[in-house]
């Protein structure tokens, strides 16, 4: 494609040099004999007609009268008919001919002497001055087209092989890029497109294609983890409902049915929950995130906080401005999960406490319990992941709570984590603060009693 577009384009330019030098040449040769007529036309005197001035220019110089005769010529026009027939007007009084006899074209420029000089000479009887010279080799013949045939060949190969070389060293890269993506598989993400040393369109398109596939391969990776998790906690409930209505069908004299219905209904409502995580879960990983409103945890710890039946108190302190964009629903279900948590770990009190801090919201939920060592403090919030402690305490958990609390922290661009605390555990929960119209003096309060607001 892009040899015929150079051929087409360098025909025009050659087409257009051809005439142009033609035009050139022919414009050159026609001044130089319309020059040389007019000199021997003003030399004409009355009764004397000079000889024509033999210049190596302009060999062929003739006096045609209105009779067609030659009454003078140079001596390499001389005993030649009229170089021309064609007899200039007086409103037309010079013409440029093109006469070719016996296989020798001439430039003819024919000027009619003007009736004013006519008539001193010739007593009015017009006469015409030919003066011609031999057309040039380079337009007589092909050559000239030759030539520029050959250049234009010439020049279309030098841009076909400039462009061949450019395109073709511009594009190896994405050929590379091409063929090593058609390589990778979903069951290999491993493989990384080539990168170009260059920071250019190519450099930057290989880097974002391998950012892509890494995020990819985390992506699948976590899905098998998370598939592999998901398959092992379903199997065990599973298997023991289908225990036990095997045994209610193998031995129905045995087995007490109203106890394995129960026990069933159980098992399913564990599997109920552990669905329901789960979907929770893949959705904070995966759909896009709800549109933010203003959220006031200040409110939502002091009026929206539950409590599990165990006589824990809970006591919350809310200090400053601490309202955030996010999803209300989505906040409240973590810090619900986290005092929840708390609750069932601690001896005697959990604390729960929000103030704004470098731009941030903390909200920190401690219990007095026996605390979390600090090599399962990441490992917690793994998904399925349970302590002994928790397993003793909450036999019928998902594993999900704290892998849902932290997803849902991401997903509003904040942090959840297990921080020191002189005793106990301490969950932090950091997010961006939202910057409110109006500042308000700190508030505290114990239980349930809601903090005073300023409106914003």
């Amino acid at each position: 494609m892009a040899a015929l577009f150079a051929l087409l384009v360098f025909s025009v330019i050659g087409v257009a040099l051809d005439i142009a030098i033609r035009k050139t040449i022919e414009s050159r040769m026609w001044v130089m004999t319309t020059r040389a007529a007019s000199e021997w036309i003003a030399r004409m005197k009355p009764g004397r007609i000079p000889a024509p001035h033999l210049t190596v220019d302009v060999p062929l110089l003739q006096l045609v009268d209105s009779h067609g005769r030659v009454e003078a010529a140079s001596p390499a026009a001389a005993g030649w008919p009229p170089l021309s027939t064609a007899r200039p007007t007086y409103s037309n009084h010079i013409l440029h001919l093109e006469r070719c006899l016996h296989g020798q074209c001439i430039l003819v420029t024919a000027i009619r002497v003007s009736p004013q000089e006519a008539s001193l000479l010739w007593r009015g009887d017009p006469h015409v001055v030919y003066a011609g010279l031999p057309e040039p080799y380079i337009l007589a013949t092909t050559r000239l087209e030759s030539f520029i045939l050959a250049m234009t060949l010439l020049a279309v190969a030098v841009i076909t092989w400039i462009i061949w070389v450019v395109v073709g060293k511009t594009l190896r890269p994405v050929a590379d890029i091409r063929t090593r993506v058609s390589e990778i598989t979903v069951s290999d993400l491993r493989l990384r497109v080539p990168e170009p040393p260059h920071d250019d369109e190519i450099g930057q398109l290989a880097r974002a294609v391998n950012h892509t596939l890494a995020r990819l391969e985390e992506a699948v990776e976590y899905q098998r983890h998370f598939a592999s998790l998901v398959s092992h906690e379903l199997r065990t409930p599973i298997t023991a409902l289908q225990t036990r209505l095997d045994e209610a069908v193998l031995y129905p004299d045995q087995v007490d049915t109203r106890e394995t219905i129960a026990a069933s209904l159980s098992i399913a409502g564990r599997l109920r929950a552990v669905i329901d995580d789960m979907l929770m879960f893949t959705r904070l990983r995966t759909a896009s995130a709800p549109s933010p409103e203003p959220v006031d945890l200040g409110v939502v710890i002091n009026d929206e906080l539950l409590t599990t039946c165990r006589d824990v108190p809970v006591f919350t302190h809310v200090e400053g401005d601490v309202k955030v964009l996010g999803s209300g629903s989505q906040l409240i279900g973590v810090l619900n999960n986290l005092v929840v948590n708390a609750q069932r770990h601690a001896n005697t009190r959990v604390e729960v406490s929000a103030a704004r801090l470098d731009g941030h919201v903390v909200v920190s939920v401690t219990d007095d319990g026996d605390g979390i060592a600090p090599c399962d403090r990441e490992r917690i919030f793994k998904p399925f992941v349970r302590l002994d402690d928790g397993r003793r305490k909450d036999p019928n958990g998902t594993g999900l709570g704290l892998a849902i609390s932290r997803a849902t922290a991401v997903a509003h661009h904040g942090t959840l984590q297990v921080e020191d605390s002189p005793r106990g555990a301490r969950f932090v929960l950091r997010l961006p603060a939202m910057e409110p119209k109006h500042p308000r003096p700190p508030s505290s309060g114990h239980g349930t009693e809601a903090p005073d607001l300023d409106p914003w």
